[in-house]
């Protein structure tokens, strides 16, 4: 309507990827970011295409070849090197393929949770917190949770994002101090090049944390507000190995070492 245009410009709001890359731009706006942004054009697969074509294909359709071990399908949308890793990973047992893995542990918290430390959960506002509530004591799976409480007023995206909250003990006050907080860098691998940026990325800003050993910050750290956020990433990966298929061992934040390519 601005732009007097709707037919050729109209359908920038429609589409995932378009909703999020106008996002990014507003946040860029909001904080006079100096990046220059680029747009990308997705090509022949949409965001939620549930079949690839030729050698693309939604992350979607990538878990669901995999769920239905259709494992040639998988190798042609994925680099080989990327693919021999997830195809170690998964012989190992060493991959989640969706939030199913965890629904008794999410049933558990929200049946052991009280309707107000529910309401403390972001994203639950106009008592959902009720609903959830209800609907967890009368659900037995997570697909019955979610069909229990999604409405054209509560999509399940945002359902979902709920339960995850509630999995891994994240409130409404953790997400303010996140907010408010410059937050730290984890680094999780580099090569030669990515070393030489690290050392420069540090000298540039001194403000900015950057972590590439988790044990060394906890250890040093005085900031109360980055260690709380800190304790939540090693408890979610603590979490997150429970879906495992075969070792689901804890403190992998500190005894997993950081990949040097």
């Amino acid at each position: 309507m601005y732009l007097n245009d709707e037919k050729d410009y109209g359908h920038v709001l429609h589409g995932s990827n378009n909703i999020l890359a106008i996002e990014y731009l507003k946040a860029m706006k909001k904080i006079k970011s100096k990046i220059i942004p680029m747009a990308i054009k997705r090509e022949k697969v949409g965001y939620n295409a549930t079949r690839r074509i030729g050698e693309f294909a939604s992350s979607t359709a990538i878990r669901k070849y995999i769920i239905r071990k259709q494992y040639e399908d998988v190798q042609k949308t994925m680099p080989a090197s990327s693919y021999g890793i997830l195809r170690e990973e998964m012989k190992n047992g060493n991959y989640v393929m969706d939030l199913s893995a965890y629904e008794k542990i999410i049933l558990y918290n929200l049946r052991n949770m009280t309707v107000e430390e529910i309401a403390n959960l972001p994203d639950v506002e106009e008592g959902l917190e009720n609903l959830i509530k209800k609907s967890a004591n009368i659900s037995n799976s997570l697909l019955d949770l979610i069909n229990n409480i999604k409405s054209k007023r509560y999509t399940q995206t945002r359902i979902q994002r709920i339960l995850v909250y509630a999995l891994l003990k994240i409130t409404k006050q953790d997400m303010e101090i996140a907010q408010k907080n410059n937050p730290y860098v984890r680094i999780l691998g580099f090569n030669e090049k990515g070393k030489g940026l690290l050392s420069e990325m540090s000298m540039i800003n001194k403000k900015v944390n950057v972590v590439t050993s988790v044990k060394k910050f906890m250890d040093t750290n005085t900031n109360k507000n980055l260690k709380l956020m800190m304790e939540k990433d090693i408890f979610a990966t603590n979490v997150y190995t429970l879906g495992y298929k075969k070792e689901s061992y804890a403190n992998l934040d500190y005894t997993q070492n950081m990949i040097i390519m």
